[in-house]
């Protein structure tokens, strides 16, 4: 009969009903959730909107634990972005520290709800003196479009970007978390808690690779992601607070488009989002396409150093057919 389905997108009628911030946030970080959190659709609780059954280009993962005893990640998995069984798939469903990968869902929500044509004015919110924080180099007063925003979030990972997003889109950092909660519901992401909108380290902030998956496909959807996460470098002009002109040159720090690491043999990389930190480790969501042009999410979080991370990538990309 083949692989039985572990988790089966777009089952109808079968309901799970959710606290838009909750998603079972007692399990802690390092816990899986129960399949019956996986099945159907779902409703966010009190909001009387129930999100429309898994779209059928979503990847599904079988019974059958794919296990790779090389890899040094405690979660890896490959998808195809137009739906089928996952490729590859180890501890996806576990809760992890997901550092700054939380920006795709960061990123999806200033696409969906918000113009791009904005001008934000960076707000007191965006000072952040924890130690090795990734930014931008925005300050308040600054004032620069959501455009620019997002390739200072997406490219440079800045933290301080993402709290002026943050603010902008939901009023306070707080407003724009339950924004995220929700999302995170209506997608499914049901493995997955926001404390905050740039990643930094929370207990209560965490997701599983196959969540990350989730907001990565739902993300592609929008074209300014996908340009934003294929660009290598970026100029910002913006006014500051004081009204002068400024720049700000940004880069990316994925070594596959950098060309410090090779893609392997037939694919190449078409963007991605690195994260961070001593609690995550070090973790990476990318995009690639085959030689015949059809596309992957491959996703590693918590590997144990840099080098690990894309040797660990490198691994799984190898398990896609060629």
């Amino acid at each position: 009969m083949g692989k039985k389905i572990r988790w089966i997108p777009g089952i109808v009628g079968l309901c799970l009903l959710l606290g838009a911030s909750g998603c079972a946030k007692s399990a802690g970080a390092g816990s899986s959730y129960a399949l019956d959190q996986r099945i159907g659709t779902f409703a966010a609780s009190g909001s009387g909107r129930t999100a429309d059954g898994f779209a059928a280009d979503l990847a599904v993962v079988t019974d059958e634990t794919s296990v790779d005893e090389t890899l040094t990640a405690e979660s890896a998995g490959v998808f195809p972005l137009d739906g089928g069984n996952a490729v590859f798939a180890q501890d996806v469903f576990e809760r992890r520290n997901p550092a700054s990968t939380t920006k795709v869902m960061t990123a999806l929500i200033a696409l969906k709800y918000g113009n791009l044509d904005d001008v934000v004015t960076v707000p007191q919110e965006s000072v952040i003196t924890e130690s090795g924080s990734s930014m931008a180099g925005v300050v308040p007063g600054d004032k620069l479009t959501l455009e620019q925003l997002l390739y200072g979030l997406l490219i440079p990972s800045g933290n301080d970007a993402a709290n002026a997003i943050a603010v902008h889109m939901g009023g306070s950092i707080e407003g724009f978390v339950k924004m995220m909660n929700e999302e995170a519901v209506q997608i499914g992401a049901t493995g997955t808690h926001f404390a905050n909108a740039n990643g930094l380290t929370n207990a209560d902030h965490y997701m599983t690779a196959y969540d990350l998956y989730l907001m990565f496909h739902e993300a592609l959807k929008y074209e300014k992601f996908r340009d934003i996460i294929g660009t290598k470098t970026y100029t910002a002009s913006y006014k500051g607070a004081d009204g002068s002109d400024k720049t700000a040159s940004w880069s990316v720090s994925n070594y596959y488009m950098l060309g410090k690491r090779e893609m392997p043999d037939g694919l190449s990389v078409f963007g991605g989002k690195t994260g961070t930190t001593q609690a995550a480790g070090y973790c990476l969501i990318m995009g690639e396409t085959d030689a015949g042009g059809k596309e992957y999410a491959s996703v590693v979080m918590h590997a144990d150093s840099r080098d690990a991370l894309y040797s660990d990538m490198s691994k799984i990309m190898e398990k896609i057919d060629r």
